[in-house]
């Protein structure tokens, strides 16, 4: 079911989304965005470059900022924009929680601001902004 745009108040939290970082996940989704990057996906390579292992690409990150907003936000919801900056690396056999908060609304578009966070457990790995436009009544 969608959210409605009347229904959605500034201030309202998105419901927390706990992601398993898994190596799989990592590499599979590097690829899949064809980000053949060698940080990505080879684990000497990686550390060659400096890093303890591979890490998410901000390909994925993106996706999963969107996929966090519009499973919050219903299917008849419309990304109007997304503005994210990576902070620590995503590593494999962590977590990532995402966690959100409506920040603004337009009444002109029916579109709503929310500000989202992705956190692991060596800090902040993703934070940004998304702009979501909503249908005016419950649609399923």
């Amino acid at each position: 079911m969608s959210r409605a745009y009347q229904d959605v108040a500034v201030g309202e939290e998105l419901p927390e989304l706990s992601v398993p970082l898994t190596r799989t996940m990592i590499v599979a989704t590097a690829l899949a965005s064809r980000d053949y990057q060698d940080v990505h996906h080879d684990p000497s390579l990686a550390a060659e470059r400096g890093s303890k292992d591979v890490f998410m690409n901000i390909l994925t990150s993106n996706g999963l900022v969107d996929r966090y907003v519009t499973e919050w936000a219903g299917p008849a919801a419309v990304v109007k924009k997304i503005k994210i900056r990576l902070g620590a690396p995503n590593y494999p056999g962590d977590t990532m929680l995402l966690t959100g908060s409506v920040t603004a609304k337009d009444d002109s578009g029916r579109s709503v601001e929310i500000a989202v966070k992705g956190v692991n457990s060596i800090g902040p790995h993703v934070s940004g902004t998304v702009v979501v436009q909503l249908p005016e009544g419950s649609e399923s």
